[in-house]
This record gives C-alpha cells, structure tokens and sequence, in this order.
C-alpha cells in the first residue's frame, strides 16, 4: 500500500527492505510543489524519475528518465515542480538525517523505521503485510 508521510503531499510504497537493516527500496510520490527538507545522507541514494520533475537545491531540473546518484554524506534538499506528480524509484542505503536550523537533527528515517511504519499503516487499515524484507 501507499503509505502516507508525515510531509502533506508525500507518500511512499515500500518494495524491500533490504539484508541486515542496511537500506530499503522505494516508490517515493509527492505532489506538486511538495518539499523534500534539508536532509543528510549517511549511505547512497540511487533515484530514478518515472513521472514529474523535481528541482534540485543545485538548480538541476530532474524529469522523467533522469537519475540521481548521492554519495553518503550528501546534504540536500529538492522541490516537486510543475503541475504532474511526482514518481521516483529510490534506493536508500544507510539512515536520512532531517535537519533543522543549524543543522541539529530534527528526526531520522532508515530501514528499520521504515519498516515500523509499513507494518504499522498495514495493521490500522487491516492490511496483511507482505514479506518484503530481504532475507
């Protein structure tokens, strides 16, 4: 299931959770002009744009068909532009830090809380959970 973030316009559809906690797969949708916080990479990101465009805090305009490599240790943050929602597929190795003003932590997003709110949206809406974790 598509499974609504705590960001208005921004939901997510877990595909795997990777071996050993170490990252998760995703369909990341945002609607336009959603923000994505400036955030803190500690692993890699693999991104691929299916639908939409997102600008990047770099002025890059990425659309569909475009990838986006970050290396661990990338701080960014990104905007959902255009009138067409937004549809990434996403590999998120290692743990997102979200950051607030002087760069102090304001929360943390890995596979294992990902995890958490997967199994937690399935039981509210009495949804089975898929065995989509890695073994």
């Amino acid at each position: 299931p598509w499974i609504p973030s705590g960001t208005p316009g921004k939901s997510a559809k877990p595909l795997r959770f990777l071996r050993n906690g170490s990252g998760f797969v995703e369909l990341l949708r945002m609607e336009p002009g959603t923000l994505m916080p400036l955030h803190r990479h500690s692993g890699e990101i693999h991104a691929y744009n299916l639908s939409g465009s997102r600008l990047l805090c770099t002025g890059e305009v990425i659309g569909p068909g475009d990838y986006v490599y970050e290396p661990p240790g990338n701080t960014d943050w990104w905007k959902v532009i255009g009138d067409e929602t937004m549809l990434a597929l996403v590999v998120v190795m290692g743990e997102v830090a979200f950051l607030g003003p002087g760069g102090t932590v304001r929360s943390r997003v890995d596979a294992a809380t990902q995890l958490a709110e997967y199994h937690r949206h399935c039981i509210e809406q009495g949804l089975p959970a898929r065995d989509i974790v890695e073994s």
